[in-house]
């Protein structure tokens, strides 16, 4: 079987008090999937005077980014998002891969998000707590 790589199709949200929508990536970018839990540091002075591994684990919380495309016509999308990222609740948010895969977790969007008025785009990074968990 192949190993099937490409767009991230969309990402639904359903927020608490702000509702619900979706928002669809735009074909032919490059997203980036990171599913949070523990990660070790890299440091090869991480070792005690006796030779074992001195293994440092931190939490990390799960992000996912992509560009999107943004309807300043009549969706807005940049404002839904930037309304969430200003609520202090949180989204439950389903991303989906053009593979079937479908990932899901509880979260925001992050960093600044900035619309291209010529591309009708913005770059969306997701974050939350726990571990992104694989649906589908």
């Amino acid at each position: 079987m192949a190993v099937i790589g490409g767009d991230l199709v969309e990402a639904t949200y359903n927020h608490p008090t702000l509702g619900s929508g979706t928002v669809y990536y735009k074909a032919g970018e490059d997203g980036t999937i990171d599913t949070g839990g523990f990660t070790g540091a890299d440091d090869a002075q991480q070792i005690d005077g006796a030779g074992r591994t001195i293994r440092q684990l931190n939490r990390k919380r799960w992000s996912v980014e992509g560009v999107v495309a943004w309807d300043m016509n009549s969706i807005d999308e940049l404002k839904a998002v930037n309304d969430m990222a200003g609520d202090p609740q949180e989204a439950d948010w389903t991303i989906t891969h053009l593979n079937g895969t479908v990932w899901g977790g509880k979260g925001a969007p992050v960093g600044d998000v900035q619309g291209a008025t010529n591309a009708a785009t913005f770059t969306l990074k997701i974050s939350g707590g726990g571990v992104l968990k694989k649906i589908v």
